[in-house]
């Protein structure tokens, strides 16, 4: 991996799957933003369990818990990082409490050090490398346009988000750069994705047009229901975070995927994914 830049400016499939619409906030939060009642943030849910024990760590008068941060220990400050129906607030121009992560960082790699022993599966390293180069079933690849076209109404595939050995802040898919994408109208798509990435949080969204926003979800929103993965930790020694996500593909129309972790489809982790006429 190359060095991040360090700049101004989610995770598993727990962080997608229950939740409702997340909080929208603007700026460093001074109040909470209002509690949301879901399957995922009720007691006993092994996501938000996990999440109030990583946050407690920061807990104390010289951190975010003292103070006016108390909320987001609470399902309202899970809703905020994890998003759900909606992107995270953090992806739509808020900001973490400096108080807590410092006055400036690369958002990718604060949530994927706070992510890094999120629960969810996870593949190894081989793994990883195998399933990111393998050709998927079904599809046609033309290696010289760089394109992949599936013609059946099952699609599936990995997206390997900065692979070992391959270029920073791109996906790999079937041994490709950010290949085009080619389904039919009403096919089913499952895609798995892998973060490959030592010390940044990478995810997978189907969007429109991003037009080069540095924080595309601010302008376009996922393209199909069930059609984002926010973001997934850093690996550890337990091996790399990996989640899935499964949508159909209608209407027809061009549309993009890329990482929706702000700063990082700008910098490249971003492809086409046109919808063509049904099977």
């Amino acid at each position: 991996m190359t060095p991040k830049r360090i700049s101004v400016l989610i995770g598993t499939a727990i962080a997608v799957a229950g939740l409702g619409a997340g909080a929208a906030i603007t700026a460093c939060g001074t109040s909470a933003p209002p509690a949301s009642k879901t399957a995922a943030t009720s007691p006993g849910t092994s996501a938000y369990s996990w999440y109030q024990q990583m946050m407690s760590r920061h807990d104390g008068s010289s951190t975010m818990m003292g103070g006016n941060y108390g909320w987001m220990m609470r399902g309202s400050g899970y809703q905020w990082m994890t998003g759900g129906l909606t992107a995270p607030a953090w992806m739509r121009g808020a900001h973490l409490p400096t108080t807590m992560m410092g006055t400036t960082g690369d958002m990718g790699q604060i949530m994927g050090r706070l992510w890094a022993t999120a629960p969810g599966p996870r593949v190894t390293p081989q793994q990883a490398a195998r399933f990111g180069s393998q050709a998927p079933v079904g599809a046609t690849i033309d290696r010289i346009a760089n394109t992949i076209t599936f013609t059946s109404n099952t699609v599936g595939f990995t997206a390997e988000a900065s692979p070992v050995g391959g270029p920073d802040e791109t996906f790999r898919i079937a041994g490709l750069v950010n290949p085009k994408i080619v389904v039919h109208a009403g096919a089913r798509v499952s895609i798995r994705v892998i973060n490959a990435d030592s010390d940044t949080a990478h995810g997978l969204v189907i969007t429109t047009n991003h037009e080069g926003s540095w924080m595309p979800m601010m302008t376009s929103r996922p393209a199909f229901a069930s059609s984002a993965l926010w973001f997934l930790g850093n690996p550890t020694t337990m091996g790399m975070h990996t989640g899935a996500l499964t949508f159909i593909a209608t209407p027809p129309g061009t549309y993009q995927y890329l990482c929706p972790v702000p700063g990082h489809a700008q910098k490249g982790m971003s492809g086409s994914f046109t919808v063509i006429g049904g099977v």
